[in-house]
């Protein structure tokens, strides 16, 4: 899942005490997104671009440009190309749309945690087009953000209607392996997989990756580094499958290959777990990468942007310290519907450091209410009871 950001961030990230500085003018350049020569992500975003530019009334280039803004928000991290996405998208503001604008839109709005609005986007893009698997799936999968596991059940048996076997179970493998039904759920998805050796890289690279996180939850951890090993081999460039497999590593005791992984890595979710790599080996640079995140997590909170709250709650606690602010920052990520397994983790890892159980009782009750499998977790929630 990929749950993040804003227009507001089409600005380049700032160091909270870096004195604000007026544009010369609309056509000043301030900062040029990475262009890597020979790049097919880039070569195709240069023939949307031009496709778009040639058709600025038409919906069909607009939607199609903002979806790979989208896609390499996703694979970089980087949030300033959904704001890019968003530009392309205004013109359909207050006007009729294609099920497409309806669709990409709501990923935006769901990328800056915008869930309702969102969700009321897919819906839109699936009355104009119910075979809309995508639309289903992603209502889906802001559900599972969100903890309600009946409704995301109910998109699952939806989205079963037009998809793909592989599809279809992978999103009820997806809620089962939230609600105690971990095994089964690993088990029909692997079995899946192996039916489908022609789907397509991305769609082995979600279902590798869901495997990957359900062995390491049933304790299986060879099949889960062979599982993401495999979604590395794809050669898919996916922000996600990199902050997972470095959270595997780092509960591996493994933080030297972690830096091998995350090399030259810029977003927060990345700077996170190289700066925990680093501080685990006892590097001079695992002090940079901390100033660093400091500086952004300043400057978010200048802009009044709460998307990374999870990453700060984590920074706080284990970088610098600070229980009592880590389960703020918790507390409020859980507040705001933020309540993945991870989210409900650094909730509870955050109350029993602060030796505080009041605010985590809302994780406290989703593990016991969804029987979400983790021992981790039940042995974090023992220590609060």
């Amino acid at each position: 899942m990929r749950i993040l950001c804003a227009l507001a961030l089409l600005a380049a990230t700032i160091a909270a005490t870096a004195a604000p500085r007026t544009p010369a003018g609309d056509a000043e350049v301030l900062e040029r997104l990475p262009m890597r020569r020979g790049d097919p992500a880039m070569a195709e975003l240069r023939r949307l671009r031009a496709a778009h530019a040639a058709r600025p009334d038409d919906p069909e280039p607009a939607a199609a440009l903002a979806l790979h803004y989208f896609e390499l928000a996703s694979a970089d991290g980087d949030p300033r190309y959904v704001g890019y996405a968003e530009a392309a998208l205004v013109p359909w503001r207050d006007k009729p749309a294609p099920a497409e604008v309806h669709f990409a839109r709501g990923l935006l709005r769901q990328y800056r945690h915008d869930f309702d609005t969102a969700l009321q986007d897919f819906a839109r893009a699936l009355q104009a087009e119910p075979a809309h698997t995508g639309a289903r799936a992603w209502r889906a999968a802001v559900y599972m953000v969100r903890a309600d596991y009946a409704a995301a059940r109910r998109e699952c048996d939806l989205l079963a209607e037009h998809a793909s076997e592989l599809l279809a179970t992978g999103c009820q493998a997806y809620a089962d392996a939230a609600t105690g039904k971990a095994r089964p759920a690993y088990e029909r998805l692997r079995a899946a997989l192996a039916a489908r050796p022609d789907a397509s890289r991305e769609a082995r690279l979600w279902t590798l990756t869901r495997l990957a996180e359900m062995a390491s939850l049933l304790g299986d951890s060879a099949a889960a580094e062979r599982h993401f090993r495999a979604a590395l081999a794809l050669d898919v460039k996916d922000n996600f499958l990199r902050a997972a497999y470095a959270d595997f590593l780092l509960e591996q005791k493994r933080p030297r290959e972690v830096l091998a992984l995350l090399k030259g890595t810029h977003s927060e979710t990345l700077l996170l777990r190289l700066a925990l790599a680093g501080k685990a080996l006892g590097l001079a640079e695992a002090d940079k990468h901390v100033r660093e995140l400091g500086e952004r997590f300043a400057a978010a909170a200048l802009r009044k942007e709460r998307l990374h709250l999870a990453e700060e709650a984590r920074y706080l606690l284990d970088l610098k310290g600070d229980a009592r602010g880590a389960l703020a920052a918790a507390a409020e990520n859980w507040r705001l519907e933020q309540r993945e397994p991870r989210d409900a983790a650094i909730l509870l890892e955050a109350a029993v450091a602060a030796r505080d159980p009041g605010p985590a009782l809302p994780a406290l009750r989703w593990l016991e209410e969804s029987g979400y499998e983790s021992l981790r977790l039940k042995n974090l929630a023992a220590k609060l009871k």
